[in-house]
């Protein structure tokens, strides 16, 4: 069986299709997701999806993609990471990318973020792209390491993987590891031991090989798998029993919670 270990399922590409999607990630033997929260405002809908459905899951957090939003507090996402089903704080991090300027503002929020982590316990989901120094520097200077959790979507070096997971972190592979132009990724999944490993779909976006440029699901985080197998040359199941025990020890989920 697969789990999707971040998802947006929330958002309006895919919430009004929400019991096809469910129908067909039962069909792709995807038995749970985790829904990932991007702002505050939007928080409730992404926790009433976990608290609707037994196998959904939900975090808290502020993207660092979103600047004109309000800015969380630790208590605040500390108390929110007390309610049920949820489970990490995020998604959080750094984007250089999107982004151009004074970006201060998005190292102070990273910081929040991590402190209310470390306060409440739950582990993080780390998005960082064109800020790999540093995410790291921020994460090692606030010590993200004690609690963990993954670097979602992950798109850089082996390097920057060697140094997250020496803080206790996983590395969450996405649908472009099947993009024929990602030669460089192929390669850190091939490296990352599987006991760290994880998958995903960042659903509605990032959809695999066959079904890129569509519209993506978390029924398709199969194909994820199915690339790092044949990349390990591995059977896929092998891939899908550890990214799924990965999921349930890191964010603290009993197995036969669905």
């Amino acid at each position: 069986m697969f789990v999707d270990s971040h998802c947006h399922l929330d958002f309006p590409e895919l919430r009004y299709e929400l019991p096809q999607l469910l129908a067909a990630m039962r069909d792709n033997d995807v038995t749970h997701a985790l829904c990932i929260a991007v702002e505050m405002s939007a928080w409730p809908a992404v926790h009433a999806l976990a608290r609707e459905h037994a196998n959904l899951y939900a975090s808290v957090g502020v993207h660092p993609d979103y600047p004109d939003v309000g800015e969380p507090t630790p208590a605040l996402l500390c108390e929110r990471a007390r309610e049920p089903k949820v489970v990490a704080i995020g998604e959080t991090g750094l984007d250089y990318f999107r982004l151009t300027g004074d970006l201060e503002w998005q190292r102070r929020r990273f910081r929040v973020h991590i402190r209310a982590a470390r306060e409440s316990g739950r582990p993080l989901v780390i998005h960082t792209r064109a800020a790999a120094e540093d995410t790291l520097a921020i994460m090692r200077e606030e010590r993200a390491g004690e609690v963990g959790g993954v670097m979602h979507c992950f798109t850089e070096t082996w390097d920057v993987a060697q140094a997250a997971m020496d803080l206790g972190f996983h590395i969450s592979f996405s649908g472009i590891v099947t993009f024929r132009n990602a030669a460089a990724l192929k390669e850190v999944a091939m490296r990352v031991p599987l006991d760290r490993m994880l998958i995903e779909t960042d659903s509605p976006y990032l959809a695999p090989v066959p079904h890129r440029g569509r519209r993506n699901q978390p029924a398709w985080v199969r194909h994820v798998a199915e690339e790092i197998a044949r990349l390990r040359g591995v059977p896929v199941a092998t891939i899908a029993t550890a990214t799924t025990g990965n999921f349930f020890r890191l964010f603290g989920i009993e197995r036969d919670a669905h």
